[in-house]
């Protein structure tokens, strides 16, 4: 009998200390994200891993990491393949735009580290910005952006970045 007793004590302690910080850090996702311009964004990129906003920065911030390294890959492989001299053009410029943000990254990481969000929210600033002038590059007698879909995602990942570190100050 005492060994229930003592199991049932057990699973009770564990059900209220697990549920209450599992509701907390979705709770916190969600007040967070509801502070961004791109809520639903916000809430798929942050919400597979609860932190506290300072880390729920860092996971946007390695979210538009991996997303610019990926546009930047794509477009390499198109500039391997273009044959209009302005798409070439275009491309080559946007090659340097997302140069800029990789380099930038782990600037905004290392401010929200140090606990300097004000310096993370001008890099993000700056990020968003390279990934719109990439787009921009296009505009005019240019073709098309062949990566219109993958701007907007680094953009809007940027501004979400921008909006968490605001957060923190």
């Amino acid at each position: 009998m005492t060994k229930i007793i003592s199991l049932l004590v057990l699973q009770a302690l564990f059900c209220f200390t697990l549920f209450p910080l599992r509701y907390s850090a979705n709770s916190l996702t969600e007040t967070t994200c509801k502070q961004t311009p791109f809520f639903d964004i916000c809430i798929s990129t942050l919400e597979s891993d609860p932190a506290d906003v300072s880390g729920l920065a860092r996971i946007a911030a390695d979210s538009v990491n991996a997303k610019a390294i990926v546009t930047l890959n794509q477009i390499s492989t198109l500039l391997g393949s273009a044959t209009d001299p302005n798409l070439k053009k275009a491309l080559g410029g946007c090659v340097d735009y997302y140069n800029t943000i990789n380099a930038d990254i782990p600037v905004a990481v290392e401010a929200i580290e140090k606990n300097d969000p004000k310096f993370a929210v001008g890099s993000a600033t700056d990020e968003g910005n390279e990934a719109r002038r990439c787009e921009d590059s296009f505009g005019g007698s240019s073709p098309d952006s062949p990566i219109s879909g993958s701007n907007k995602v680094v953009h809007d990942l940027c501004v979400i970045l921008q909006s968490i570190a605001s957060l923190l100050l």
